[in-house]
C-alpha cells in the first residue's frame, strides 16, 4: 500500500509521519516535492538552499520515486505530502496509484502556529485551498479519500489510529503511539527550523484546548480558509 497523506503545514503532519514510521512494515519519506516547489516559485522559504539541495527539481522524477520500487524492500510506503507544493504544472494522474488521506486542522489553529515561524502567509501558502482541490481530484477518480482531523487525533491517538488503520485494511500496531525522541532518519533538511517541539516528543501531544485568540490578519486568513476546510471536515472519520 502507498498512503499519500495531504495536508498543511503546522498539522500534526510530522507526528503522523513518525507513527507510521514506527511501524516495520513502513517506509516514509517527507515532502519529497518541497524542492520543485521552491525551484518553480522561488519562495524564499527558511532553509532554502538546503531543501534545494536537498531534492529533486523536477517532479517527474519525484513521481517516479513515489510510484516506483517502495524503499528499503518494505511492503508499504508513507508519503507525507504539503498540499501547498502541488503547483498546477505537476501532473496528478499519479494519484491514481496510491490511497490518498487527507489531514486537517482547524484554520485558527494553523494561521497562529504558522504566523509564529513564517511572516506574512498568504492563503496559498498553508495549504487549505489545495488541500480541498487535490480531494476533489481523488473523487473525481472514483475514490473514497480518507479524511482524519489532527483534534480528534490528539483527543484520542489510539482509537482514531486504529480507525483509520481499519479503514486503510491495515493491521493495527500499536507501535504507532510512540517513536525515539531526536526526529526520524527520513526527515527533511528543514527539520532544524520547523520540527523542535516534535522532536523533543516521543508520542502524539495531549489535546487541544480552545480555540486560540487571533490578530486581526490570522484572523484574514483563518476566515478565508474556512470553507476549504469545511469541505473536507464534512467527510472526516
Amino acid at each position: 500500500m502507498r498512503i499519500a497523506m495531504w495536508s498543511g503545514p503546522r498539522n500534526l503532519s510530522t507526528a503522523m509521519m513518525y507513527a507510521f514510521g514506527a511501524r516495520a512494515d513502513f517506509a516514509v519519506v517527507d515532502e519529497p516535492f518541497y524542492g520543485a516547489y521552491l525551484a518553480q516559485t522561488g519562495l524564499r522559504h527558511p532553509m532554502r538552499d538546503e531543501i534545494l539541495a536537498s531534492q529533486p527539481h523536477d517532479p517527474a522524477e519525484v513521481i517516479a520515486a513515489l510510484t516506483g520500487p517502495v524503499p528499503a524492500g518494505k511492503a508499504h510506503f508513507y508519503q507525507k505530502h504539503m498540499a501547498q507544493h502541488m503547483l498546477p504544472a505537476i501532473p496528478l494522474g499519479w494519484l491514481a496509484e496510491v490511497t490518498n488521506v487527507f489531514l486537517i486542522r482547524h484554520p485558527a489553529r494553523v494561521a497562529a502556529s504558522f504566523t509564529a515561524k513564517y511572516d506574512n502567509p498568504t492563503l496559498a501558502d498553508i495549504g487549505f485551498l489545495q488541500q480541498a482541490e487535490l480531494f476533489d481530484q481523488a473523487m473525481a477518480l472514483g475514490q473514497r479519500p480518507i479524511v482524519i482531523d489532527s483534534a480528534d487525533i490528539r483527543r484520542d491517538p489510539e482509537m482514531m489510529l486504529k480507525r483509520l488503520c481499519s479503514t486503510l485494511m491495515l493491521p493495527w500496531d500499536p507501535a504507532m503511539l510512540s517513536w525515539p525522541q531526536g526526529g526520524h532518519a527520513q526527515d527533511g533538511v528543514w527539520a532544524a527550523h520547523w520540527y523542535e517541539a516534535v522532536h523533543r516528543s516521543t508520542g502524539f501531544a495531549a489535546p487541544e484546548g480552545g480555540l486560540p485568540t487571533l490578530n486581526e490578519a490570522q484572523q484574514r486568513l483563518c476566515d478565508a480558509a474556512m470553507p476549504a476546510y469545511r469541505h473536507l471536515a464534512r467527510h472526516k472519520l
